[in-house]
């Protein structure tokens, strides 16, 4: 079946990479989902009509896999959206192109790498998410430890964390906290098994987790505040969220050219096309992205992420450590952890 899967990809990977005129394909792996992506693709396209762009929307931690795969020959040209710690993995890897963007100035130097291999778009926080119609303010989870309370049991559903930077993102922020304080990574696996106790299931992917909480197949879950704000305005799922009162991962969100592009030019052309002033307010106002550079006037951005950022306090959390040993602390839950406390 993996076989058939890497086929079915590979040929859709081809497919994609012919252009039906005779315009440069530009190809872009991106976790930012289809209604951004195509945004970008309709403007960037107008203003460059001599380039076709084609993007693959998957999970940021699929898209490490599959730029890792493809490093002997190279398909993307631009990896846009990830956290800081899969773009720090595959610097080290050395699977990214250095370019420094005309607006490098303008970001602070934990929001990109030292090397120019990557530099952040978005801030993105993460936070606690429940179904308002299944559970009141007053009771929903304020803060990450109120989610391991034997009272959530089989009420809690997730977002499978072995293919989603966000949750490989917010498991190990709980692991780095657990390094931090005690040295050990002992705290934070025993906070994962509390937590998997807790757990009905773990989703596919974001759509069929929101889809869940709807129905109230699970009521309390943890995922990024743009997505939830997205949700509570945009549709009618009945979603609000919490932002941890003991502080959040605030996750750096990225973007690279690929190292071995065919289209080093158009594609950091893409790249300075989508982090703009002008793109970066656009990403605020349509898909509530908080930007990432420092010089966007915030009289400009929506209320509402003014208001978010004024109660988000940042969870302190070592990057090199997450990028040296998340792979390994994922390895474990997976093996270990994952739905062995259902019947605890």
């Amino acid at each position: 079946m993996r076989r058939v899967l890497r086929f079915t990809a590979a040929l859709a990977m081809c497919l994609s990479a012919c252009s039906s005129d005779n315009r440069k394909v530009l190809i872009v792996y991106s976790p930012h989902g289809k209604e951004l992506l195509d945004y970008f693709e309709k403007a960037f396209e107008k203003a460059h009509p001599d380039i076709d762009v084609q993007w693959v929307d998957m999970g940021s931690q699929e898209v490490l896999e599959r730029v890792r795969a493809e490093k002997p020959n190279p398909q993307a040209d631009v990896w846009f959206g990830a956290p800081a710690e899969a773009f720090d993995r595959a610097t080290k890897e050395n699977l990214l192109q250095p370019y420094k963007p005309t607006w490098a100035d303008a970001i602070d130097p934990e929001g990109r790498d030292a090397n120019s291999n990557w530099y952040g778009t978005y801030l993105t926080p993460e936070v606690i998410g429940y179904n308002r119609e299944a559970v009141s303010d007053a009771e929903a989870p304020k803060d990450w430890d109120d989610l391991i309370d034997p009272k959530w049991k089989g009420k809690i559903v997730i977002r499978d964390p072995i293919a989603s930077g966000t949750m490989r993102a917010i498991f190990g922020a709980i692991m780095a906290r657990s390094v931090a304080q005690t040295g050990k990574p002992d705290a934070g696996y025993d906070w994962l098994r509390k937590l998997d106790a807790n757990t009905r299931e773990y989703t596919l992917n974001p759509t069929i987790l929101y889809q869940k909480l709807g129905r109230q197949e699970g009521v309390v879950t943890m995922w990024d505040m743009p997505d939830f704000a997205t949700l509570e305005q945009r549709t009618r799922i009945p979603i609000k969220y919490v932002i941890p009162k003991s502080g959040t991962p605030l996750l750096v969100d990225g973007i690279a050219v690929v190292r071995g592009t065919k289209h080093q030019k158009e594609a950091e052309e893409y790249y300075e096309f989508v982090t703009t002033p002008e793109a970066m307010i656009a990403a605020a106002d349509s898909f509530l992205r908080i930007p990432a550079r420092k010089d966007i006037p915030v009289e400009k951005l929506p209320s509402w992420i003014r208001d978010a950022m004024t109660q988000i306090k940042p969870m302190p959390v070592d990057r090199e450590v997450m990028a040296a040993h998340l792979d390994e602390w994922m390895k474990y839950w997976d093996a270990n952890i994952r739905n062995r406390g259902k019947n605890q």
